[in-house]
């Protein structure tokens, strides 16, 4: 079972945003699969960089959008995306120091962190008309924002 199902409130009308959304959600939940494995520490730390990178290059490039379009609550949304990524280098942290893992717990701040975000500012993205063109970033520049993200995560946590 996974933790995280697409629903339509993550939706925020742009297609490029709501893909990587998406793709955020399936990392969480191998995650959340790989705790239910019982998978070793570093199998799961290096998926959590993997999110860390993934997510790290997502706001950079919703930063860009939001840039772009004068977006009215741009240091708002940027704000929120470095706690963000404050909160998911706090939870790397935490599960590598953990002698003993509370799933439960894990997951459940996992499925918090990926729900806030959703609950606060993307969903205000939903129905502005002049961001919906959010210009796809092709592959090997995305793998290299999402690998330099990922490289700086496990530096700091390895």
């Amino acid at each position: 079972m996974a933790l995280i199902t697409w629903r339509e409130e993550f939706c925020t009308g742009i297609p490029g945003v709501d893909y990587e959304h998406e793709q955020l959600i399936e990392q969480v939940n191998a995650v959340y699969a790989l705790i239910d494995d019982e998978a070793d520490k570093e199998t799961v730390i290096d998926l959590l960089g993997d999110i860390y990178g993934s997510i790290s290059a997502h706001f950079a490039l919703e930063e860009q959008m939001m840039e772009k379009h004068g977006y009215d609550q741009y240091e708002e949304h940027k704000a929120d995306h470095e706690r963000l990524l404050d909160d998911i280098r706090d939870i790397t942290d935490d599960f590598e120091s953990a002698t003993e893992l509370d799933s439960q717990k894990f997951k459940q701040k996992l499925n918090d962190w990926f729900q806030l975000h959703f609950k606060t500012h993307d969903s205000r993205l939903h129905n502005l008309a002049n961001l919906m063109s959010h210009d796809r970033v092709d592959d090997s520049t995305m793998q290299t924002l999402i690998r330099n993200a990922k490289n700086a995560l496990l530096r700091k946590t390895g």
